[in-house]
């Protein structure tokens, strides 16, 4: 058997990651709690969340107070500017609701927006740098829908800790200066460029403070009358405007798109998976199918007696082929199109896990034909998506549960800013052809009021006994479910602590070839992988999961992952 020593965690459970040094990953402990915990990107939005768990707030209201403060603080990954999805547990009534707060494509888009005058695709980051990009933005609108059914505390208290934060300015850290430095002052419009870059373009330095008195003044104008504030009056104007005089190409989002946009609950995607149940978001996401269905593809090859090595691996990756060329195919807003109905079907699944073959790579998948599907051809999916975004995981005293994943899209998203926050570029999750090389439609094309199809998977899963087991998600565009999975099969199959599964190195296939973490899987790991037949690339797969574990005797375990500047905290 191919050892795979990279891949076997410490023993213990005060988790280090030894890979540090040369790889610049920053050295995450297990945390521990008995009440309520909170993990997430920031340690200010942590501390945000965690006051508000000591207040007597829910795991909701901690949730919303958090993401607030994660939109000063982490802002080229969300934001008030952006959308989100949300999974909520509610353990006094046992239910599990799911909210989309994904954006919607104006109503004047046109179904060739990110077509260029010779009928070509124009380059991915020249669309997302333009109004065209932008989105209605949905975060708001979401969380207070999720706030009117689970919020414990007045709304208004949720944003304190933001607007104080705010007002008062925060230190840059090393990885936003490191980011606006890669970004570049050219990729911001003039507001956002005076605040993230000084007056020779430099971006602003690591422990400079920053002060944002229009985003607190946004805050407090939301905090007293909803989301409204946003989506409607002098907020929205100047989103309005800021899209439409971009400085490269106006968009078309308007007034009218604003104040309609609506926020939804969707029935929550469930598949089990060795006797535990894993849930997720259903479309316009496709992270919870894609999750699901790589899950339940490999449960008869039961990973727990396969050792953490190259086999494990590739038996992992063929499955996540299978997962993406359905999701590619088949997968967009369900308001829009029709989404087979069978694609966790279990004859379904048993034929599609026959086209695994357990000692050899297959170059590409094609996607499969689910009970359900529409019986005119779908086209060959053409969309790009870039690694982004942020995840949140809350527990609270009562046993409620949030996963929270929220996005502006790209980092720093469109590079546009209105009083105080970015703006997203969401459009450009839609794929840019709206047909084929054969001239089939694809299902994620652009159309108008259309959700533009996610790989955002904030995950819950329940143990046997149907008790809360896991909390987590994460960042990362089209990776999202590669990192869950690694994340709940080193929970589930290889009793991995918290810390530890998140801990593991990336590694995955989205139908194409095999992407191993650079630097930190490393060269054995790739070598076995090509044994194995696969085509394999070394990247720096920069997930953010954000975990907590609740063990059967009540403790609570938190993991924050060592590639960002997140930790888990609780009491």
């Amino acid at each position: 058997m191919l050892a795979l020593g990279v891949l076997a965690p410490a023993a213990h459970a005060q988790r280090t990651f030894e890979t540090d040094g040369a790889t610049g990953l920053e050295v995450k402990t297990l945390a521990r709690a008995r009440s309520h915990m909170i993990a997430a990107a920031n340690p200010h939005a942590v501390d945000a969340g965690l006051a508000i768990l000591r207040a007597g707030g829910s795991a909701l209201d901690a949730a919303i107070a958090a993401q607030l403060v994660l939109g000063l603080v982490e802002p080229q990954s969300s934001g008030i500017g952006g959308g989100g999805f949300l999974l909520h547990w509610d353990q006094r009534v046992r239910r599990l609701r799911t909210y989309d707060g994904r954006e919607t494509a104006p109503a004047a888009i046109a179904p060739d927006v990110f077509m260029g005058p010779d009928g070509k695709p124009r380059g991915f980051w020249d669309a997302v740098n333009s109004g065209e990009s932008v989105g209605a933005p949905g975060l708001l609108r979401m969380l207070a829908m999720a706030h009117a059914s689970h919020g414990k505390l007045p709304w208004p208290a949720l944003f304190e800790p933001a607007i104080k934060l705010a007002g008062d300015g925060f230190a840059v850290s090393g990885r936003l200066n490191r980011l606006l430095a890669e970004r570049g002052p050219e990729r911001f419009d003039a507001a956002a460029r005076a605040y993230f870059f000084d007056a020779v373009g430099q971006p602003r330095a690591v422990g400079e403070k920053l002060v944002n008195t229009a985003y607190a003044s946004v805050l407090r104008q939301v905090a007293d009358k909803g989301p409204d504030a946003l989506h409607k009056g002098p907020v929205a104007d100047a989103i309005v405007k800021a899209v439409a005089e971009a400085p490269t190409r106006g968009g078309r989002l308007s007034l009218h798109d604003l104040a309609g946009y609506a926020a939804k609950e969707r029935p929550p995607v469930c598949a089990s998976y060795q006797g535990f149940r894993i849930c997720g978001m259903g479309p316009p996401s496709s992270g919870g199918i894609a999750t699901a269905m790589t899950l339940r593809l490999l449960e008869p090859f039961s990973l727990g007696r396969v050792p953490m090595n190259g086999p494990a691996l590739h038996l992992i990756a063929e499955a996540q082929k299978l997962a993406y060329a359905d999701r590619d195919r088949w997968l967009a807003d369900p308001d829009q199109v029709k989404i087979p109905a069978g694609m966790l079907d279990a004859f379904y699944l048993a034929t599609r896990r026959r086209l695994i073959d357990t000692g050899r790579a297959s170059a590409k998948m094609e996607p499969g034909l689910p009970p359900g599907a529409p019986l005119q051809k779908a086209g060959v999916d053409a969309t790009e998506e870039v690694a982004g975004t942020t995840h949140l995981s809350v527990i609270d005293a009562r046993g409620n549960a949030v996963a929270l994943t929220s996005s502006v899209e790209a980092g720093f998203g469109s590079g546009l800013m209105a009083s105080g926050f970015l703006l997203n570029n969401q459009l450009t999750d839609f794929s840019f052809r709206s047909h084929d090389a054969e001239g089939a439609p694809i299902a994620n094309a652009v159309a108008p009021g259309k959700r533009p199809r996610s790989s955002m998977a904030p995950t819950i899963v329940f143990d046997p006994g149907g008790r809360v087991f896991a909390v987590l998600g994460s960042p990362g565009g089209a990776r999202i479910p590669l990192y869950v999975i690694k994340t709940a099969v080193g929970l589930i199959d290889w009793r991995l602590d918290a810390q530890a599964a998140v801990d593991l190195p990336n590694f995955g296939s989205r139908n194409g070839p095999m992407e191993l973490e650079k630097d930190v899987a490393g060269q054995l790991t790739a070598l076995q992988m090509r044994l194995l037949g696969h085509e394999v690339r070394l990247l720096p797969m920069t997930s953010g999961t954000h975990l907590i574990v609740r063990r059967s005797n009540g403790a609570l375990e938190g993991g924050a992952d060592p590639r960002r500047e997140g930790l888990a905290r609780g009491d």
